[in-house]
């Protein structure tokens, strides 16, 4: 598959990048401060949607499948509708206003929350509809360990670009120009992938018996679901935590939040290619445990930051971002590799990708169910300076995340034995 192939099959994986960080980090603040809405009911309504949400990707996963068993053609054709759906529930949650006074109604906190949930409800829903179909259209595609690699780094790094997009424009466009901006990029990638590679029909295999539960009847699935699972915790961790890191250890001023989220994605970005390599010389498995365990030599230093350690700390943010891109490259190829493997290369990866889904929707979840209440256990309150509650965030901050990723690296080599593969195929 060309560059021109990877670019158009990618691309929708930019706008879909705006469905998942404005909406758990951005519109409660908005929502609260114009519009007086309780960030306790707002908050209560996120985590139910997206609970919703992901026990329902599994499903969601079947039907994938079942789309792309008529052919390209039937997915370009689901997608449109789906596209449809998320604009305006976007809309809807970004200009809640707008809407309620064409209605006629009232703009009130409880208006606002009533619009809000089936907006949501919409949006994540279209949302992972889609990712599944981006992901599922290129795990299909298999093809030695190397192409595999490319296809998964090439959507990886288009979503990371708006994951930094969907981190600033806010800041720089009001709401209106958002969902613009949002409507045009969601446009074009539905338009370039009119250029995506086009799959022939493939329905044979493919039963109304087939269960969405079936992918968790394959023990190395389930091997590779528990590495990835642990790994995404260990990353997720220091992502609930970040925030109090930077303001209340390091003590650093306003701005400096971005600088570092900046340097961590843009290094993530400008190490594929060198994953690529690595991948193409020893193999998928060994570059992740490669990766890992890079991971755990650079994050480990942060336990020992104190007060106006800005240039370290930026440092090991992009040290970190670098070994990022090992967790970018190598989980979905392995996948992909696993899927084929087992028979079901181009039947089944809508399954498989829901439950992966699941995983990846799990991870935040409890990373802050670990890490928060911890915390507060250990005697840490956002805001304040206490020794002992800093050294609590330290711990929680670096020590927490090195222990998740040994152990997702040891699980990753004790299942050696389903999960590695040669570096030039199977």
């Amino acid at each position: 598959m060309g560059t021109p192939s990877l670019a158009s099959l990618s691309a929708m994986a930019l706008p879909l990048a705006f469905v998942s960080l404005p909406l758990y980090v951005l519109l409660p603040n908005r929502y609260a401060a114009h519009f007086g809405v309780s960030l306790t009911a707002l908050g209560a309504l996120l985590l139910a949607v997206r609970a919703l949400d992901a026990v329902l990707d599994p499903w969601l996963g079947l039907w994938c499948d079942r789309w792309f068993a008529i052919g390209t053609a039937r997915v370009r054709q689901r997608s449109v509708w789906l596209c449809l759906g998320l604009m305006l529930s976007f809309a809807g949650l970004w200009l809640p206003d707008v809407w309620l006074s064409q209605f006629g109604l009232d703009i009130t906190p409880v208006a606002i929350l009533a619009l809000a949930a089936p907006s949501l409800v919409v949006a994540y829903l279209a949302a992972t509809a889609l990712n599944l179909g981006l992901q599922s259209w290129g795990t299909r595609w298999g093809g030695t360990v190397l192409q595999r690699s490319r296809i998964t780094a090439w959507r990886e790094g288009v979503g990371l670009v708006g994951v930094v997009l969907a981190s600033v424009l806010p800041s720089v466009f009001n709401a209106s120009w958002l969902v613009i901006f949002f409507a045009i990029l969601l446009a074009a990638a539905l338009w370039l992938w009119r250029y995506a590679p086009t799959m022939a029909h493939t329905a044979t295999g493919l039963t109304e018996e087939s269960s969405w539960l079936s992918p968790l009847t394959q023990p190395a699935f389930r091997s590779l679901l528990q590495v990835f699972l642990l790994n995404g915790i260990a990353s997720a961790v220091p992502a609930t935590l970040v925030m109090f890191f930077i303001q209340d250890r390091l003590q650093a001023p306003a701005g400096y939040e971005a600088f570092y989220l900046g340097a961590y994605f843009v290094a993530a970005a400008l190490s594929l290619p060198i994953w690529l390599h690595v991948v193409h010389r020893i193999g998928l498995a060994p570059a992740w445990l490669l990766g890992q365990a890079l991971s755990v030599v650079f994050f480990m230093w942060t336990v020992t930051m104190n007060a106006g350690d800005f240039v370290s700390f930026g440092l090991i943010c992009a040290l970190s971002g670098v070994a990022l891109g090992a967790d970018l490259v190598v989980p979905g190829a392995l996948l992909t590799g696993m899927i084929a493997r087992h028979g079901d290369a181009g039947l089944a990866e809508g399954r498989y990708l829901g439950w992966w889904q699941v995983a990846t929707k799990l991870n935040l979840a409890l990373a802050a169910g670990l890490a928060l209440p911890a915390l507060q256990f250990l005697g840490y309150s956002p805001g304040t300076r206490i020794p002992e509650g800093l050294w609590a965030l330290s711990l929680a901050y670096g020590l927490l995340p090195c222990v998740l990723k040994l152990l997702a690296a040891w699980r990753l080599w004790a299942a050696r034995e389903h999960l590695w593969e040669k570096s030039h195929g199977e």
